[in-house]
């Protein structure tokens, strides 16, 4: 008889974990966020998780307060429960239902970079390495005991959106090459070390606006942990540009938050240590494009005047 799971998740990041326990296991009920609506027209739209459980016929719970209504957990009778990025802290008690124990795949390293958004702060954090760690749940935020982890280094050119499909084909694969250990309990446990633990809490509005009185670097990790969503943004005489793709040219400092350069592909903007410039980005109300797009009929005095983040 196959290992009876619960799943529970959310966003596409998940999509990869459960296709690997559809495919390998007998996934029992799959517990995802309520639908939301989404776009312009507000269409009350399906969590990808829920998308892809009633491909396969498989039972979905969207509790609005997961503590106040898990009965349907309860009446699965699971082997395991697993979450991958779910959105709910789980209780202690649905945490206990679970014949052999309740797992979570999270994409970092812990015990750095715990919480809902570990992919973008991994980013623009300015970390060398990141991953994804398979570990038990217990009441707490990410703190449960680790069995397996597995590092990915960052690239130059990774930002959110790569990053977020290499981590959840690696946490898939993980998850599925240790799963045998856990239902035998033969795996690896290992306490994680609080002196080491960082943060990496959902990402704020206000963390979105791009300060060009930091430094290059920092700046572009900001556009590459933001890319792309929510995305980095700046305001241009009264109006939000999103910025989803810029370089960086060290040179002796110009004047920061100022137009100090424009060429037939770019728009330079001064940092604390150099030029910011911009290659992709998103005018109000426009759709995305090259900096070469939008520049093409644009007079050069008109950009060398922004007035940014005013």
């Amino acid at each position: 008889m196959k290992t009876k799971i619960v799943f529970m998740g959310t966003p596409e990041f998940a999509v990869p974990v459960l296709e690997g326990l559809i495919e390998n296991y007998d996934v029992v009920l799959v517990v995802s966020q309520p639908d939301k609506l989404v776009g312009r027209k507000q269409v009350l739209t399906p969590t990808p998780i829920k998308q892809l459980a009633l491909k396969y016929n498989i039972p979905v719970h969207q509790p609005e307060k997961l503590k106040l209504d898990y009965a349907p957990i309860e009446e699965a009778k699971p082997d395991l429960i697993i979450t991958c990025a779910y959105g709910q802290i789980i209780p202690e008690n649905i945490l206990n239902i679970p014949r052999i124990g309740s797992f979570n795949v999270h994409a970092s390293l812990l015990p750095k970079l715990r919480g809902g958004a570990p992919i973008h702060k991994a980013l623009i954090n300015g970390e060398e390495k990141t991953g994804v760690t398979i570990m038990y749940m217990d009441k707490g935020m990410d703190t449960g005991d680790i069995i397996e982890k597995k590092e990915y280094k960052i690239k130059n050119n990774d930002n959110v959106g790569t990053l977020h499909e290499i981590l959840s084909i690696m946490g898939r694969d993980l998850l599925l090459e240790v799963l045998p250990s856990i239902i035998q309990k033969t795996n690896k446990r290992e306490k994680q070390n609080e002196q080491e633990a960082t943060y990496a809490y959902n990402i704020k509005r206000e963390e979105e606006r791009i300060d060009f009185y930091n430094n290059g670097k920092k700046i572009i990790n900001q556009i590459r942990g933001l890319n792309p969503w929510p995305t980095a943004n700046i305001v241009v005489n009264g109006e939000e540009f999103k910025i989803l793709e810029a370089g960086f040219k060290q040179i002796p400092s110009k004047t920061p938050n100022q137009v100090v350069e424009v060429t037939p592909v770019s728009i330079g903007i001064g940092c604390l240590d150099g030029i910011i410039e911009i290659t992709k980005l998103k005018p109000f109300g426009k759709r995305l494009m090259s900096t070469k797009e939008y520049l093409n009929g644009m007079k050069k005095e008109t950009i060398l005047n922004w007035k940014i983040n005013e």
